[in-house]
């Protein structure tokens, strides 16, 4: 019975023990013994990885959108670009004489309201489609009294007609594929400005350098990459450090 009795006991102690969680010091350390060995690692000669080839994006065609309104009856024509905001497109229909402000219109296709802040390619819409003009409850919108353009937009016309900014004949470069041509401007001194005593006001001309740009080409050379994965001689090695 003593022998039953301390057996019983010692079960009873040795459950409460493992019951207890383990709390091991910030500063403990694993004995050496304990840690794993290091397994011997067969050295397979890996390949660098293959140079990442600049793509060059091609523009994306714009297409011609009409804005209709029923009242009063207008219509407007503009080229935008399917990934133009909504928003967006409002500014530059704005711009149009006789059109409303931006933060007055309102854009429907069939029936639905466009939000400001998703794209024109979300709605599908294609080339020559009809998108509905309306304004804002509460706004008065008279066509025929045109708004005066932005400052910024001012400027640049009255540069334009004073012969503030001027177009180069297009340079003769080579052109690429995918690539147009060269555009070129310059940018000649504002008839309002009065150059100093010893100042001489010169035109800047500003052209485009695609020298930098790398052609496409249709197909890739071959590189040390693939030169070294098309070997058998790497993959049995491969094969015999994953057995």
């Amino acid at each position: 019975m003593a022998e039953q009795a301390e057996l019983a006991f010692v079960k009873s102690f040795v459950n409460n023990l493992s019951s207890h969680p383990v709390v091991y010091a910030d500063d403990y350390q694993q004995p050496p013994e304990n840690s794993l060995k290091k397994v011997p690692v067969l050295q397979v000669e890996v390949p660098a990885p293959p140079e990442r080839h600049p793509t060059v994006s091609t523009p994306i065609a714009s297409i011609n959108v009409t804005f209709k309104s029923t009242k009063p009856v207008q219509s407007y024509t503009l080229g935008v670009q399917p990934t133009d905001t909504i928003s967006d497109i409002k500014s530059q229909l704005a711009v149009v004489p006789g059109a409303p402000p931006a933060d007055a219109q309102r854009l429907l296709l069939k029936g639905k309201a466009l939000a400001d802040g998703k794209l024109l390619k979300e709605y599908n819409v294609k080339d020559g489609d009809v998108i509905n003009l309306m304004v804002k409850p509460g706004f008065d919108w008279d066509p025929t009294k045109i708004a005066s353009p932005p400052p910024d937009q001012l400027s640049i016309s009255k540069s334009a007609e004073t012969g503030g900014i001027t177009l180069l004949p297009e340079p003769e470069h080579k052109t690429r594929s995918g690539h147009g041509r060269i555009p070129s401007v310059v940018l000649s001194p504002s008839p309002s400005l009065s150059p100093t005593p010893g100042e001489k006001l010169v035109d800047i001309p500003l052209v485009l350098d695609t020298s930098s740009i790398p052609p496409s080409s249709p197909g890739a050379p071959d590189t040390p990459y693939h030169t070294i994965i098309s070997q058998p001689a790497f993959w049995e090695h491969l094969y015999t450090f994953l057995a």
